[in-house]
């Protein structure tokens, strides 16, 4: 579950720098911000049960704040 963690790190320097070269700094600083979490999450060698917690409460979070944006703070067309 460990190299799990590394690898969403990986993606999300990917996405992190797409959204850089498309001029999205916003939205690449916090991919980067993303990415060095999980890399430090991923050599931390924690438990599975703990990177299962840790990843859930991370998909919670980021539900929670994407409907929020979606419904307060998206600018209508």
């Amino acid at each position: 579950m460990d190299r799990m963690f590394r690898v969403l790190g990986f993606w999300c320097l990917v996405m992190g720098i797409m959204f850089l070269a498309g001029d999205m700094n916003a939205l690449a600083l916090l991919f980067f911000a993303q990415t060095v979490l999980f890399v430090v999450l991923g050599f931390m060698g924690l438990t599975e049960r703990t990177y299962m917690y840790l990843f859930c409460g991370y998909m919670v979070v980021a539900f929670i704040g994407m409907v929020t944006y979606s419904f307060f703070f998206m600018p209508q067309g």
